[in-house]
């Protein structure tokens, strides 16, 4: 069996290490890697993950005009002029768009961990899709879980995310060779198991979205294995998505 390694934010991304023999997955579950799922189970094109506002601008240039969205925040607010990055409030406009997504942490860490051998985009919601993925074509390898963390803390819903996802792993899997620090977030898994909607509303990110008056998307993203979807980074630059069925070994 393969190896499972979690990184606890986007700044211990080793881009050399990461190399094209790793399989990375990335969460920011409050709330990039959350929206992302979301808007391709909503029916978006694909999603364009970038640094920033500036790169999200020249993205647009190059699409047709009314093809495409712009949303995003830099540290919680949202950018001037892009629609807000939660996944409810994209809901009804992402169908058929190609949605530019501007973050402060998740969409860092994905563009961070271009190089590897495959970027899956993780979240509560798919996370049990995106670990029959793992299960069926990369049990051999080295898979690292990113936790995107928040402007470089530690943030505690990504890392409640990476061990649903391992402990979703280890549920047919249990042959998985685990790092400490997998071991660690299955353990603190575990032991919040059911407890995952509290677990996000209490955390630091958690509170500061709730302020904003946008509780239910905490609410909404604390939901586990809700999709079926398995987005991945095309061409290191795009993500689109796949399907997963839980009831049958067909991807």
């Amino acid at each position: 069996m393969g190896k499972v390694h979690v990184l606890m934010k986007k700044e211990d991304i080793d881009q050399d290490k990461i190399g094209n023999d790793k399989i990375v997955v990335v969460l920011d579950v409050l709330l990039a890697t959350s929206t992302i799922t979301s808007a391709l189970e909503f029916g978006a094109k694909q999603v364009i993950p970038v640094l920033d506002q500036h790169d999200a601008l020249a993205e647009a240039k190059a699409l047709p005009d009314g093809s495409y969205l712009l949303s995003g925040e830099y540290e919680g607010k949202t950018i001037e002029g892009f629609l807000d990055p939660n996944p409810l409030q994209l809901k009804k406009a992402v169908k058929g768009k190609t949605l530019i997504l501007s973050t402060t942490n998740g969409t860092v860490a994905i563009k961070r961990s271009s190089d590897a051998k495959r970027v899956y985009v993780a979240s509560l919601l798919n996370g049990r899709a995106i670990a029959k993925k793992l299960n069926h074509f990369h049990q051999d390898e080295t898979i690292v879980v990113v936790c995107s963390g928040s402007s470089g803390e530690f943030a505690l819903e990504d890392f409640y995310g990476a061990g649903y996802l391992i402990n979703q792993l280890l549920s047919t899997c249990p042959d998985w060779e685990l790092t400490d620090a997998a071991r660690a977030a299955s353990s603190f898994y575990r032991g919040s198991e059911k407890s995952g909607e509290e677990v996000l509303i209490s955390s630091r990110v958690g509170e500061m979205i709730k302020r904003y008056g946008y509780e239910d998307e905490v609410r909404f993203v604390a939901s586990e294995g809700i999709f079926t979807i398995v987005p991945f980074v095309q061409g290191k630059k795009t993500i689109i998505r796949e399907e997963v069925h839980h009831d049958a070994n067909q991807v």
